[in-house]
Order: structure tokens, then C-alpha cells, then sequence
């Protein structure tokens, strides 16, 4: 058996591991509660921006997919968006394994968000074209590289982690293009062309823009949304790290009164053994 400072000094530890788990479980909470605001302030603002678009013209898949420059190297790319630290659960490792059985490196490319999924992919030994960093807190997120690298490609897919409850999320993927319409069904408005009113700029630079602009909106609402699930993944694993080291700590407390009480036992044996002992030498005398 181990002796009571030994125990005692491991106690420590797991008290102070117990603490930290706790405080890391509260911040993740609380990012929850940021991002899936902002997950709600984005979608709002890509329907209003879809009205005034389709209001432009009548069809913006056409658009969008057949423009200059848009699938011209006829291949396939993969976007992955992972957690920028460790502290996820296994989404990332799920999101890869899921992400497997699409990938086939002659036809397909993979570009990457986070620096967790680039470290995942590295050591399963499957190569990827370009890295993006993600921003360690919910501010603003720039995806026009990443749009500008992934426009040239015939297909867009990405991957990325959902969030259905804060005790439930799943990987998910999603074509680009037409996750732009499916976040556009129901928005109906009349047709707006150049034959019926003037357009300054021009017609298709306006709608250029506009489209420039949701594809990004598009993609940058699945980064949150991806930022949303891993938060509450770190929020459950915290919180089952927090649960185990209670557990441990409480057997190590076990442990410790246990172990006190056989040192003392030890104890009162030597003084008992030490008192006959003496009485032994003094009948001899």
C-alpha cells in the first residue's frame, strides 16, 4: 500500500485537474452561447441578401457554376473544417474517417480549416493542397482565400461538424453551390432585369457581387456552425473529464483514510511490541 504523502501529493494534482476542467467546461458554455447568436445573425442576413438577389435574376445556379473560371480544372475538392486546438472530442477523427470514403487522390484535392484536422490528416498520411488557420476566438472570419482557392474546381464539398444540441453533434457535408440554394428555398420576389429597370453598375456586376458575396456567407456560416459543434463537444468532454477526476479524487480519499489508518495500525503495533517487549526484560531481571 501505498504511504499518505504519496497519496496526499496525488490528490493535489487530481483536485487541481478536477478545477481546470471545470473552468475550461464554463468557457465552452459560454462559446456556445456566442457563436450559436452569431450562427443566427448570419442566416438572417443571407436570406435578406438571397431576396435581393433572386430578385436579379432568375437563374443563379446558372450563375454561379457557369461563370469564367468556375470548374475549370475538372476536379474535385474537399474542404474540411476542423477545430484550430485539440480540445474537441473526436469530430475531427470522425469527420476524416467519414471524409475517407469520397477521397480519391487521383480526381480529388483537399483544403483544410484548422490546424487540428491539418495535424489529423499529416499523420494518417493523406496529403492536402492548402492550410488555412482559423482564428482562436469567434471574430470575424475572412474566407475569400479560401473561396478564391476552391472557385476553380467542378466540384465543392465540405465538410464540417454540426450542431444538433449541446450533448449531440454530427458530421456532415454538403455540396457549396447547391447548399446556396437550399438556404434559399422560399425566398420568392419578382424578377428585376435591364429591360425594365436601370442598373448602375451594370447588371452582372451587381450580381457578381452579390454572388461573391453569399458564396462566402455560405461558407462562413458553416465555419461557425462548425465552431458551434466543436464547442459543445469540448463542453461534453469537459465535463466527463470533471466527472472522472471527481471519481478519482474520491477514490484516492479512499485510499488516503485507508492508508492512514494501516500506518497507524503499524503504528500502535511497534508501541505494543515495544511494551511487551520491555515487560519481557524486566521479568528476566
Amino acid at each position: 500500500m501505498r504511504r499518505p504523502g504519496v497519496i496526499e501529493k496525488d490528490m493535489t494534482g487530481i483536485g487541481t485537474l478536477k478545477d481546470l476542467t471545470s473552468v475550461f467546461e464554463s468557457l465552452a458554455s459560454t462559446q456556445v452561447a456566442k457563436v450559436k447568436s452569431k450562427v443566427q445573425m448570419s442566416k438572417q442576413f443571407f436570406d435578406l441578401l438571397w431576396q435581393r438577389y433572386t430578385s436579379l435574376r432568375v437563374d443563379p445556379k446558372r450563375r454561379i457554376t457557369e461563370r469564367p473560371g468556375v470548374g475549370d480544372n475538372g476536379r474535385k475538392v474537399l474542404v474540411l473544417i476542423s477545430a484550430e486546438a485539440g480540445l474537441s472530442g473526436d469530430l475531427d477523427m470522425r469527420m476524416i474517417e467519414s471524409m475517407q470514403s469520397e477521397y480519391d487522390p487521383a480526381t480529388t484535392d483537399i483544403v483544410v480549416l484548422g490546424s487540428h484536422g491539418a495535424s489529423q490528416l499529416s499523420q494518417r498520411g493523406i496529403p492536402y493542397i492548402k492550410f488555412f488557420q482559423l482564428p482562436e476566438t469567434d471574430q470575424y472570419i475572412d474566407v475569400s482565400p479560401v473561396i478564391q482557392t476552391v472557385l476553380p474546381y467542378e466540384k465543392i464539398t465540405v465538410y464540417y461538424e454540426e450542431y444538433l444540441s449541446l450533448g449531440q453533434q454530427e458530421v456532415r457535408s454538403i455540396n457549396l453551390v447547391t447548399h446556396i440554394q437550399q438556404m434559399s428555398e422560399g425566398a420568392n420576389e419578382d424578377v428585376m432585369t435591364d429591360n425594365d429597370t436601370i442598373f448602375e453598375p451594370s447588371l452582372d456586376e451587381i450580381a457578381d457581387e452579390m454572388e461573391a458575396s453569399m458564396m462566402s456567407l455560405a461558407l462562413s456560416q458553416t465555419i461557425l456552425q462548425s465552431g458551434l459543434a466543436q464547442a459543445a463537444s469540448r463542453f461534453n468532454a469537459m465535463t466527463v473529464a470533471e466527472d472522472r477526476a471527481g471519481e478519482l479524487l474520491g477514490e484516492y480519499k479512499l485510499e488516503f483514510h485507508r492508508s492512514k489508518r494501516a500506518e497507524s495500525d503499524r503504528r500502535l503495533r511497534e508501541v505494543l511490541v515495544g511494551i511487551k517487549k520491555k515487560r519481557r526484560e524486566r521479568s528476566g531481571t
